[in-house]
Parts: structure tokens; sequence; C-alpha cells
């Protein structure tokens, strides 16, 4: 399937104007957060689309001035040889300073686990529902989340110099 006929079938499906960007190398959708399990859970289980990979999740911090962050999902149909980049935007900043909260897909695909964990260790992205939230490449008692646009590195980290 093409990615117009990928967006044809969402649209007809869940009855939304997909926010399409076709400028990139690779095209994405733009999807609402609050549909986004919806979603994929449809983009796996219809027998036209089975993505039945999930190869990458990603998270970028689009900085104070935007005020919001971006969660990437790269999907993979093996058999039928087609790809699709998802994408929803959450705000920076919560109430409470809580952090972004996106729901979680991996029950839907478990590659997502290890991504959802990375993306949370790094950028600071809560999953709503994930199995088992917690940092995977940085020490349980790391300050902050490194990839943020306003991180503020720390001096020291048990006695050792960081900078």
């Amino acid at each position: 399937m093409t990615f117009s006929e990928i967006t044809s079938t969402l649209t007809a499906r869940f009855g939304l104007e997909l926010q399409a960007n076709t400028q990139n190398l690779q095209p994405y959708l733009t999807v609402p957060v609050s549909q986004l399990v919806e979603i994929c859970q449809f983009l796996r289980d219809d027998d036209r689309l089975f993505f039945d990979l999930l190869a990458c999740v990603t998270a970028i911090d689009n900085g104070l001035e935007a005020d919001t962050m971006e969660v990437i999902y790269n999907l993979t149909s093996i058999p039928y040889e087609h790809n699709l980049m998802l994408k929803v935007v959450v705000p920076r900043k919560t109430a409470g300073n809580q952090l972004p909260s996106v729901p979680s897909v991996a029950h839907i695909w478990r590659t997502a686990d290890w991504h959802e964990r990375e993306a949370f260790d790094l950028v600071g992205i809560q999953f709503e529902g994930h199995p088992d939230l917690r940092r995977i490449l940085l020490p349980t008692d790391w300050v902050g989340y490194p990839l943020r646009t306003d991180y503020q590195e720390q001096d020291q980290y048990h006695g050792i110099k960081t900078k």
C-alpha cells in the first residue's frame, strides 16, 4: 500500500482528518494522542495493512519556544513490505510539572517496551500503561533527562566530576 492509500484507509476508518506530511523523504502522519492506541491496534490487526513490526519509537523535545514534544513511531509490514511513520505531539509542560504523557503501545508490539523506556529515560516522556517504566540507560538515581533542551548537567555524580 502507498502512503496515500494508508492515509485514506485510516481517515475512512476513524473519521479523522489526519495531518499528513509528504514533504520529507519519509512521509508521516500526525495522529491525536487520544487515539494513538486505537489507531496502532488497527494498523497491526487489519489484514490489508498488517504492520507487524514496530521498528523504533523515539522522542524529540522541540524546545521551550515551541513548548511541545513529539513521539515518533516507525512501523513496518514485513509481508507487505510497506512502512509508515506516525507522530504524536504533546505539550512539553503539564500541570504540576508532571512529565508529558503518551499511552504505551507495548501491549500491541512487544518491541515498544525497551523503546518507550529509552524515550522515558532520555527525554522524559511518561508512557501510561507501560508494564515496567524505569530507566534503561542511566542509573536509577540520575537527575533529569539528558536529551531535553533545558537539561542541566550535574557538576558531579557520586563524587565523580561530569564536566
